[in-house]
């Protein structure tokens, strides 16, 4: 797994676009006191679940590359140009 230029940043990016998306969608509500490693596996589960990502084998599933999913997620979203590519 290599690592973006910009991960860090990216990564919170995608959490904030992800919960927007979970919060429109009505599938869940996100309270201040949850955590972001509950957050993002949340994310990633109703995303691989609405076809948006493809899903990682059970066996590859970590915090870590939930989070490495995200960002490249997000970063495909992003227009080229952009300072965070």
């Amino acid at each position: 797994m290599k690592k973006l230029k910009n991960e860090a940043e990216l990564i919170k990016a995608a959490i904030i676009a992800g919960t927007k998306y979970v919060e429109a969608r009505g599938a869940a509500e996100f309270e201040p006191t949850d955590s972001a490693t509950d957050k993002v596996l949340y994310i990633y589960r109703l995303f691989v679940h609405d076809k948006i990502i493809q899903a990682l084998p059970e066996d590859q599933v970590s915090d870590k590359t939930i989070k490495h999913k995200l960002a490249i997620w997000y970063a495909k979203q992003l227009p080229k140009g952009h300072s965070l590519l």
